[in-house]
């Protein structure tokens, strides 16, 4: 001790012992304990992290990973008697484009259903030996198997036993001999079984074809125009959906005998009939897609057939509360089935490829399970006013709990689409918003949704009424296919100046030259909008206050272009925060030039500028991992806190720098808790991060593999616990 070292080394040359100076030594020594106490237990340095301060979670899929994880889309749904749900979608990143699920739980796929040139389709349907698959395939394979030759594209039924695995037969195609070839122009809509005769739907030929199920040999077909979902009954007739291709004309159900004869029998009540079943009451359930959202149930024992009961409640997710989720509100329905017990199966896929949502209700229509797989090729972010307790995907809102285990901490709360009020929401028609991810931020303390999409070539703008995100305006750096009435060349701004949220003519702004090298957008605090340029400039609007619909305003008279500072040759990414005047700017310089082929990433160098709006004072710069030839590439960064972060394509780490000295910290992998894997990082924001008012750090990571958001939770910064 300090004091005692003084008395011995003769420092204090008197010191007279008295009652209070024995208190006084007593209580620094009791303090000097503490100090040592806490230093042990205390670690204060707010620039060091370890890899133990973090774990690794996730949001949008019941399941975390592995072999469990709920495939992204589910476009068709057959149910066993047993209950056993078989499933087919177009594509699943991970390969689940057959899934089979049984009582709330993953069990296995169709194998070999997934590639670039081989995918799944919209029908399915299964026997008690076998099951068979709807799909496609394309010229993909090795010289000498059996593959469609070059721009040709085989529709098929691919046959499995019930454990998915490939069963061949005799004259069997494909490079497994699995495949019966139906057609090389449309995709097969529909499929069921009998007992000794299979039924497919082919709209490309305008017919019904029916095969043995076991030789697959074609036994009879006959014409029938358009068709789609299909199901037989208990006597044997055939229920078949015809679906006009010109869309504004209504579906009709009609009723065939199995030798396609017609039997007089139609539902023509419906909007959107999406898919068929047959219950263990032989009524038929009818999957209405269009604006009620239900599932009718229809006796059909008489020529006319008659409504007889329903599953969910008028409307669907748009009853009550719009868009707030609910046991029997159903959300884009695509599949329905039933077991022998009566129980009965939906699939709801959302709006615009929204994701899976899978449930099982009792005939009394109590919902048994649900298993969610909600999320593809989509990010996450954090609403600011809310301390991280709620976070948004490009169409769904979760209301999160920090306390609750792992991969628990999400509740899906809404779905943020309304298609029947607001049909030119961009998520339903642009494809660049089907993969895409969003930026929440509060103006005049009102929420707002920003999003942009996997080729950056928009940035689409929603304000909230509830639930619900309206469109309110589009940023477009040039012209694309949708919408159909913007202008015919050019950069243009969209606004909405009637509150309606619908694209009109007269909303356009021109906005100069276009300019597809614009890969940088970013919302600051104030809600101004940024760009950043390839071609070497940043372009500023400044908010110009809401409407009186509670819209944003923008405008190209209210904008600034900033020349690119040195020492960049091309910008790529931008984030701005007004309250401080720091600007962070990635892409490639002098130093650190593009040497590959790459698009769409974040470059080489992150470079901070303090004092941005007067003499843009360079602090520091990071070299970012850069190895074009081994795919080591930096796709998305942000910055919060006094933290940047940024994540590399392949592998999904994270790598975490020091916002004020630009130095390393550490690297954020994927952990256990989701099998130590993900999918690539696709998206140009596929991350993001904000720090609690606790100082822990949330950093959300596209996962496009299996159906979910990455969330790293990272303890706070400047206080850990030691063992």
């Amino acid at each position: 001790m300090f004091l005692f070292s003084m008395i011995n080394k003769g420092k204090i040359k008197s010191f007279k012992w008295t009652r209070e100076k024995y208190l006084l030594i007593i209580l620094f020594l009791i303090a000097m304990v503490l100090v040592q106490f806490f230093e042990s237990k205390f670690y204060i340095n707010p620039t060091s992290l370890s890899d133990s301060s973090y774990k690794t979670s996730w949001i949008g899929n019941t399941f975390g990973g592995g072999n469990k994880w709920v495939q992204n889309q589910i476009k068709g749904l057959y149910v066993a008697s047993d209950g056993t749900c078989y499933t087919n979608s177009i594509w699943d990143e991970a390969g689940r484009e057959a899934g089979i699920y049984k009582d709330g739980d993953v069990i296995d796929k169709a194998e070999k259903l997934h590639g670039w040139g081989r995918n799944g389709g919209v029908a399915v349907t299964a026997n008690d030996k076998y099951l068979y698959i709807a799909m496609q395939e394309s010229h993909s394979g090795k010289p000498g198997e059996d593959y469609p030759p070059k721009r040709v594209t085989w529709y098929a039924v691919r046959r499995y036993d019930l454990s998915g695995k490939p069963a061949p037969f005799t004259n069997g195609r494909g490079f497994d001999k699995s495949m019966l070839i139906i057609n090389t122009s449309d995709r097969i809509t529909g499929l069921t079984v009998s007992d000794n005769e299979l039924y497919v739907s082919d709209p490309g030929a305008n017919q019904i074809h029916v095969y043995d199920p076991d030789s697959l040999e074609k036994i009879r077909d006959w014409s029938f125009k358009n068709p789609s979902a299909i199901t037989i009954d208990s006597d044997n007739n055939l229920w078949i959906v015809r679906r006009p291709k010109n869309t504004t004309i209504t579906p009709k159900i009609l009723k065939y005998s199995k030798d396609g004869v017609f039997l007089q029998s139609r539902i023509t009540d419906i909007i959107d009939p999406t898919a068929l079943a047959i219950d263990n009451q032989n009524r038929l359930l009818v999957a209405e897609n269009g604006s009620r959202q239900q599932i009718l149930i229809y006796d059909i024992q008489r020529r006319k057939p008659r409504l007889v009961d329903k599953l969910g409640v008028k409307f669907g997710i748009y009853a009550g509360k719009t868009g707030k989720t609910g046991n029997l509100k159903l959300n884009g329905i695509t599949g329905v089935g039933v077991d022998s017990d009566g129980n009965i199966y939906v699939s709801n896929d959302g709006f615009g490829n929204t994701g899976t949502d899978l449930r099982k209700y009792s005939s009394t229509g109590k919902l048994k399970w649900q298993l969610l797989g909600l999320e593809f090729v989509d990010n996450a972010d954090v609403d600011p006013a809310t301390d991280g307790n709620n976070v948004f995907t490009k169409q769904e809102h979760f209301v999160m709990d920090y306390n609750q285990e792992t991969g628990q901490e999400w509740t899906y709360k809404s779905y943020t689409v309304d298609k029947f009020s607001y049909p030119d929401d961009p998520r339903l028609h642009n494809n660049n918003h089907s993969s895409a991810s969003v930026f929440i931020r509060r103006i005049n303390n009102q929420r707002f949704m920003f999003m942009t999409g996997m080729f950056a070539n928009h940035l689409s703008v929603f304000r909230f009424d509830g639930e619900i995100a309206v469109p309110s305006a589009i940023f477009a750096r040039s012209h694309s296919k949708w919408p159909e009435n913007q202008p015919n060349d050019g950069s243009w701004l969209w606004r909405d100046l009637n509150g309606d949220g619908a694209i009109q003519d007269n909303e356009y702004q021109d906005l100069g030259k276009a300019d597809n090298s614009i890969w940088g957008w970013e919302i600051d605090s104030n809600g101004d909008v940024w760009q950043a340029s390839e071609k070497g400039y940043v372009k500023h609007y400044l908010f110009q206050g809401l409407d009186s619909y509670g819209s944003p305003i923008y405008d190209s008279m209210a904008s600034e272009t900033i020349e690119m500072p040195a020492p960049f040759t091309r910008l790529e990414r931008i984030k701005y925060f007004p309250d401080t005047d720091v600007m962070y700017l990635t892409g490639y310089t002098t130093d650190n030039p593009k040497i590959g082929k790459e698009w769409g990433i974040v470059g080489t160098e992150i470079i901070r500028y303090d004092n941005w709006s007067s003499d843009k004072n360079l602090k520091w710069r990071i070299i970012l991992p850069y190895e074009p030839e081994s795919k080591l590439i930096i796709k998305a960064v942000d910055i919060a806190g006094d933290r940047v972060f940024a994540v590399e394509s392949r592998s999904a780490e994270v790598q975490v720098y020091d916002a004020i000295t630009g130095e390393f910290i550490m690297t954020l992998s994927p952990g256990s808790e989701v099998s130590n894997e993900s999918g690539w990082v696709d998206i140009p924001y596929g991350l993001r991060a904000y720090q609690r008012q606790n100082g822990e750090y949330l950093v959300f990571v596209e996962e496009n593999a299996k159906a979910k958001v990455l969330l790293y939770k990272i303890a706070t910064s400047n206080i850990f616990f030691s063992d």
